[in-house]
């Protein structure tokens, strides 16, 4: 416990071992990892800025420029603005570990004191998050940065997952979307609060933010919190003042979602994650190869044993 304690408290005071250390724990289910998360602070109000869109939108480039761009800003003590950065990569096939793509994506940050970058492995996560990552969001929420940022690992309309664990969710696509908007409007098109239309420098980008700005239209406003559609070119940095601005306009306008609804949603990631802790396919296979021949089996009352 007095390790547990020694790496909480260099947490809380922006020690970058402890914090590296602490997230290994948790994300590996070391021992410790309980009492680590069982001892973060209650009440924190860093706000989490999660970036999601199809492979290929330029998320981690965005990213990129979004850092330098609040790096510049100063937060309330005056001071230059930190950042975190969650990348959640795909696994390897060999090792199930991350492949680290967003963090060379990312390289001129490495030895920047006001950046933070972890990158994540899927392991398996259909919903563009790995099941970790709430937990280790929290673990970098304690570590008194000014921004959390997680960006998904881009596997198209099933990463509205992002929507139970960000303040901000802004989804991020090319025009080259364009033809696909109908398709994907009932996924992630109803998620966001902010969209940024990418690489706006190639044809049909204006026609396709207008028809964004269309389906707007249909979806009911949150919170009266009008929906902006903005036009980027990341690797240029153009755009991106005005997208800063809009995630802290929205951090002002929009209470952060400390309410019942999230808590909930994520109260039942986390119990459906314990549930599932000692649970694997190979285990299940090996329970249904001695059965599934026999006459009277019945894959309904074999799942019934696992509350």
């Amino acid at each position: 416990m007095e390790k547990v304690a020694a790496l909480l408290s260099g947490i809380q005071s922006g020690d970058r071992k402890s914090l590296a250390r602490a997230i290994t724990i948790v994300e590996n289910n070391l021992p410790g990892s309980e009492a680590i998360l069982t001892g973060l602070p209650s009440q924190n109000h860093t706000p989490v800025i999660g970036i999601t869109g199809p492979p290929g939108a330029g998320k981690s480039t965005l990213i990129n420029a979004l850092l330098k761009e609040f790096e510049s800003r100063k937060n309330t003590a005056g001071n230059p603005m930190t950042m975190a950065v969650l990348a959640v990569d795909p696994s390897s096939p060999f090792t199930h570990g991350s492949l680290l793509g967003d963090r060379l994506r990312m390289s001129e940050h490495f030895n920047n004191p006001s950046v933070y970058i972890r990158s994540l492995a899927t392991r398996g996560a259909l919903g563009g998050l790995s099941a970790k990552t709430l937990e280790i969001t929290d673990v970098l929420r304690a570590a008194s940065f000014d921004l959390v940022i997680v960006e998904t690992v881009g596997v198209g309309q099933s990463e509205v997952e992002i929507v139970s664990l960000a303040d901000t969710t802004i989804v991020v696509l090319v025009p080259e979307s364009g033809d696909e908007i109908q398709a994907i409007k009932s996924g992630i098109m109803e998620i966001a609060d902010i969209f940024v239309i990418n690489k706006s420098d190639r044809e049909g980008a204006d026609r396709f933010a207008a028809g964004i700005q269309k389906t707007l239209h249909e979806r009911p406003l949150i919170n009266n919190w009008n929906v902006p559609v903005l036009k980027t070119i990341a690797f240029r940095n153009e755009g991106i003042t005005i997208l800063a601005d809009a995630v802290l306009d929205h951090q002002q306008e929009i209470p952060l979602k400390a309410n019942l609804n999230l808590m909930a949603e994520r109260a039942f990631r986390l119990i459906q994650q314990e549930k599932m802790r000692n649970i694997s396919v190979s285990d299940l296979e090996q329970q249904l190869s001695s059965i599934i021949e026999q006459p009277d089996f019945n894959l309904y009352t074999f799942v019934k044993k696992y509350p």
